[in-house]
């Protein structure tokens, strides 16, 4: 298993060659899941598996976890929420292939040219593994306390139409 992570690699060199890498990358290295962050402190681990199964569909593997920062939407304070994906993707040379993966193959269609950069691979599932609305598990979400001041609402003349 090799340690670190190439720039770019050629697929089907790496499937022919079972290659594995491993390793950690830094949170600030992936420009796109780094938006989504409230700081680019961290890493994250991973994990990558090119081969072949029984039925010769080439495949990559795909492990990572870490702990992403991300702001609470109901706290609005920075919290670290913990990721982990594990997928195997099927390579594919054209779309039309997609339909003969086997289940629990997620389709990945291959450039042309057979050249992928790997961390992408896995900023691409970090990315996807978001939560759509980001939220501290311990966080109470607070409740408006009723007007009982007798102050105006904006919908209190509402209350007069009755509906037939």
């Amino acid at each position: 298993m090799s340690r670190g992570l190439p720039d770019q690699v050629d697929v089907w060199r790496m499937v022919s060659g079972r290659r594995c890498f491993s390793g950690q990358l830094p949170l600030a290295s992936l420009p796109r899941l780094r938006d989504s962050l409230a700081d680019v402190g961290g890493t994250v681990e991973f994990e990558l598996e090119f081969g072949t199964d029984e039925f010769d569909q080439a495949y990559v593997g795909l492990r990572a976890q870490g702990e992403l920062p991300l702001i609470c939407q109901r706290t609005l304070e920075v919290y670290r929420q913990p990721v982990a994906v594990s997928m195997r993707l099927g390579l594919i040379r054209r779309e039309q292939d997609e339909a003969g993966l086997l289940p629990g193959y997620e389709a990945f269609l291959v450039p042309a040219d057979g050249m992928i950069a790997p961390a992408d691979l896995i900023e691409d599932e970090l990315i996807l593994a978001l939560p759509l609305v980001p939220a501290r598990p311990d966080s109470v979400l607070e409740q408006p306390e009723p007007d009982d001041t007798g102050g105006s609402h904006p919908f209190a003349a509402l209350r007069s139409v009755r509906l037939q």
